[in-house]
């Protein structure tokens, strides 16, 4: 499927967040999934993840998770440099702010004329992650896919001591897609089965799918890639959206 690719301004709190929005090209209505990167913001891995999400029908839409503090079309570089401003931005913005950001880009994409009324998704990458599992606690969300989500069994995420996320797992309403790499520090086994446990005690419809990857494994820039295992998980997802979203 043939896409299209444009940056809109969505304000939050009075100020402008900038939003990558991939779509199908030409009619018809589409799911709408809000699609959150890395502490990089938007780089290549990132728009290519969309395009290709958008490419089976949906419509994406990813926001610079650091409006607040980068100016508009900011990319942080992969090296260390950029790794320690990725969270030392991260560090800056605090739960509050997330969370309105999130809900100002699903009611964007409720908004927005190519997509369904109440197919309304999440996905993310590494903080991404946990962002897209913060997602998943608006009711409107019905499908969420964590990949490698950090942060979500310890708490941490932004300015926050801790986020809170866990315990506030009983207010998911939609599905919970999972996706690990075994050999990933930053969400250990330890902590994989803590995520699991919690949603297991409360309720939550959700999925687990572990693959012998590192952290990042499908971030196709870096030694840490992985297409075989990006290929599964991606098909995972799709396998999740498609089901829920009909």
């Amino acid at each position: 499927m043939v896409i299209t690719t444009e940056y809109v301004e969505v304000e939050v709190g009075g100020s402008p967040m900038r939003v990558l929005v991939s779509a199908p090209r030409g009619g018809g209505e589409y799911p709408g999934v809000v699609c959150y990167s890395d502490i990089f913001q938007l780089t290549g891995p990132t728009v290519r993840a969309c395009a290709r999400l958008a490419g089976y029908g949906f419509v994406v839409a990813a926001p610079e998770i650091y409006h607040r503090l980068e100016p508009p079309g900011t990319v942080i570089p992969f090296d260390d440099e950029g790794r320690t401003r990725g969270l030392e931005d991260a560090s800056k913005t605090s739960v509050a702010e997330f969370d309105a950001d999130c809900r100002a880009a699903l009611d964007y994409l409720a908004a927005h004329p190519r997509v369904a009324a109440g197919r309304l998704g999440a996905a993310g990458f590494c903080i991404g992650g946990h962002l897209a599992f913060r997602a998943a606690l608006q009711e409107d969300v019905r499908a969420t896919v964590c990949f490698y989500p950090t942060g979500v069994h310890d708490g941490k995420l932004g300015a926050d001591a801790d986020a809170g996320t866990l315990g506030r797992a009983r207010e998911i309403r939609g599905e919970v897609l999972l996706v690990f790499g075994s050999a990933d520090p930053h969400v250990p086994e330890d902590g994989r089965g803590k995520i699991v446990a919690a949603l297991r005690a409360a309720g939550v419809s959700y999925d687990v799918k572990l693959y012998a990857a590192e952290h990042a494994f499908m971030r196709d820039e870096g030694p840490r890639y992985d297409p075989e295992a990006t290929d599964a998980a991606f098909v995972e997802m799709l396998k999740l959206f498609r089901r829920v979203f009909g």
